[in-house]
């Protein structure tokens, strides 16, 4: 083979993985988004907003103190409850008393239990109500969102705010119909985003049954080009991605030619 002949055939093949290189650098994956189910923390009844513990963006526990809501209308029923306890309360007693003795009758010492027992029952319903007027951590994660502050009403279960667990995050994103049969539940996934981790993974949990677009009734390959399908995917390192932000995702786990550019 002479010089040129060879110098021709390098250059073909230096063409031809250029070429292959363009294509696969061309490949963005399947396009998607971060999410998060948040978790809303609400008051069960209306108020004013009196005391915030926590900002947008703290680490809270369980049980953590999150805000307070103002109780008087609270305070004054359980007041009153307790007022009507103490009266039942003497009422029973007077009764037990008289039964004793032979001069009250056995029907007026059952109504002064059932007064008893309703009193209490108003006096607990009142305490639990009370209680509820401070919002607790009903799980640990980061708070994502302040709804409602200090000095501002909040209405009957609306929250006041929300709170991202963690676990909670999750990866979602679209795939055509012909590639939707080469995934499936429990697969694992490579998640390229800007200026994230090159080793990030995520499992997928959830595949739609139903397309996002619906075509005509007699079905085109054009129009079947179309389909999409909706996935989601738990991150492996879910502290590594934030709510909102765009992804790509690919089948093979090993990193993409996209990624190693």
């Amino acid at each position: 083979m002479t010089s040129s002949r060879v110098a021709k055939f390098l250059a073909m093949v230096a063409l031809f993985a250029a070429l292959a290189g363009c294509q696969e650098r061309s490949d963005p994956g399947f396009q998607g988004w971060v999410e998060a189910d948040m978790i809303f923390v609400s008051p069960d009844e209306a108020g004013r907003v009196v005391k915030l513990n926590v900002r947008e963006g703290d680490e809270v526990k369980v049980g953590d103190l999150l805000y307070s809501v103002d109780d008087d209308l609270q305070q004054a029923d359980l007041n009153q409850n307790k007022a009507t306890l103490a009266n039942a309360q003497q009422t029973y007693d007077r009764a037990a008393s008289l039964r004793g003795t032979g001069a009250g009758t056995q029907a007026n010492l059952d109504a002064a239990v059932s007064a008893l027992r309703v009193a209490e029952a108003k006096v607990n319903t009142s305490e639990t109500r009370l209680a509820r007027r401070k919002g607790f951590a009903p799980v640990a994660g980061t708070i994502q969102q302040i709804y409602f502050r200090e000095g501002e009403m909040v209405a009957a279960q609306r929250p006041v705010l929300s709170i991202m667990p963690p676990g909670n995050m999750k990866l979602r994103f679209f795939v055509p119909e012909a590639e939707l049969p080469k995934l499936a539940i429990g697969d694992q996934v490579h998640v390229v985003c800007d200026n994230c981790a090159a080793d990030l993974t995520a499992k997928i949990y959830f595949i739609a049954t139903t397309a996002e677009y619906t075509p005509p009734v007699i079905y085109s390959l054009d129009e079947r080009n179309k389909l999409v399908y909706l996935i989601q995917a738990r991150p492996s390192r879910p502290d590594a991605l934030r709510v909102g932000q765009p992804i790509s995702v690919y089948l093979n786990p090993k990193t993409p030619v996209a990624d190693r550019r």
